[in-house]
């Protein structure tokens, strides 16, 4: 654990002082320039007092952007999704909710379906990509809801097709049930499906999505959806703790990321599509025995890395990379669920736009050198 934290500190220290990186991750931001970010459009505009004001304005711009009647801000996307799934429970009758075991309510929240909420799930697929239609209608316990993780994280941010994913709705509503939308990093899938935000949001009849994943805010979310169910959703938020007495940071920061960043997303997908190539070709260039890219066209600006080393390994050759020439390429690696095999998450952001294909294949060879 010691060393696992001092790896994690030298890499926080090398990436704050490099001169080239694909993104800035989440850690290396200090609280200076957290505060910076938060400076007010008008500073002298009214704080908000449990979700008024600037809150209410930032849940009407979402609403607006997505193309739905109404949107409520959540202090966590945990929260917001656990209660969307409760309150539609509630409506159809049904507590069972189809979803991925590879899907954030599975792994990353504790239990919270069905210890918090009474909900039970099912699987559609096992596989690491998303559900086919048939595996949705063939499913054989009638469920209430589909929960789609749009895109997949754990799997390699893996969206399906538009036509798959007008199917898997199509396959859910023949079985009488509603459909949620995970959208935590939806923002960025428009490029993917060749669709707007409202095209893509009213196939569904809920919706999350996230301020801090591809927005760069402080932290919150936002449950998307008819008046009704979302006006509901706002009496279980309460219930569940989260009318917070002040909330105009988190709302500030996600003003500021739907107008910078939101616009920059689709600039960003293309981009990791060259990084992505030009990572492929570095590592055969270096003779690395094999290597994967996954999606080898990545769907969103997100995609994983695969090569055959430790993960520890991996870590401290992209530290000794960043320390010694000021490039950070990849951040920490996991074991990977095949054995023998590590794997690591690239997200392509403002900084990777100044890469080229070159410089990408030029940052593999200083990072292989070093295994």
């Amino acid at each position: 654990m010691t060393d696992d934290i001092e790896r994690a500190n030298r890499l926080v220290e090398a990436a704050r002082r490099a001169e080239r990186t694909l993104w800035r991750g989440v850690r290396e931001a200090t609280v200076g320039e957290l505060l910076a970010a938060l400076a007010a459009p008008d500073p002298d505009e009214p704080a908000d007092l449990y979700g008024d004001g600037i809150v209410a304005r930032l849940e009407e711009r979402v609403a607006q952007l997505l193309g739905t009647e109404d949107a409520a801000f959540f202090p966590s996307g945990t929260m917001a999704q656990q209660i969307a799934l409760r309150c539609w429970a509630g409506r159809t009758g049904n507590p069972l909710v189809a979803l991925h075991p590879r899907s954030h309510p599975e792994l990353w929240e504790g239990g919270a379906l069905p210890v918090v909420s009474g909900l039970r799930t099912v699987h559609p697929t096992r596989e690491p990509r998303q559900p086919t239609p048939e595996e949705v209608a063939e499913l054989p316990e009638p469920f209430g809801t589909l929960m789609l993780e749009l895109p997949l994280r754990e799997a390699g941010f893996l969206l399906p097709t538009w036509e798959e994913l007008e199917q898997l709705v199509s396959a859910a509503r023949d079985r009488d049930a509603v459909v949620h939308f995970d959208g935590a990093r939806l923002w960025e899938s428009t490029v993917h499906f060749g669709r707007t935000l409202p095209e893509i949001a009213g196939l569904a009849d809920s919706v999350y999505v996230s301020f801090y994943k591809s927005l760069g805010g402080l932290s919150g979310a936002a449950l998307a959806g008819p008046s009704a169910l979302v006006e509901e959703a706002r009496v279980w938020r309460h219930r569940y703790g989260g009318q917070v007495f002040r909330q105009f940071p988190q709302a500030l920061s996600a003003l500021a990321g739907l107008e910078r960043e939101l616009p920059r997303l689709p600039s960003y997908v293309a981009h990791a599509r060259v990084v992505a190539a030009a990572l492929a070709e570095g590592f055969a260039a270096a003779g690395i025995p094999w290597s994967r890219i996954h999606p080898e066209v990545p769907h969103t600006h997100q995609f994983q890395v695969w090569l055959p080393y430790g993960p520890d390994r991996l870590t401290e050759a992209g530290i000794r990379l960043a320390e010694e020439t000021g490039t950070v390429l990849f951040r920490t690696w996991s074991q990977a669920p095949v054995p023998g095999l590590a794997v690591t998450e690239v997200t392509v952001a403002e900084p990777a736009l100044a890469w080229t294909a070159e410089d990408v294949r030029k940052a593999v060879a200083g990072f292989t050198a070093r295994l």
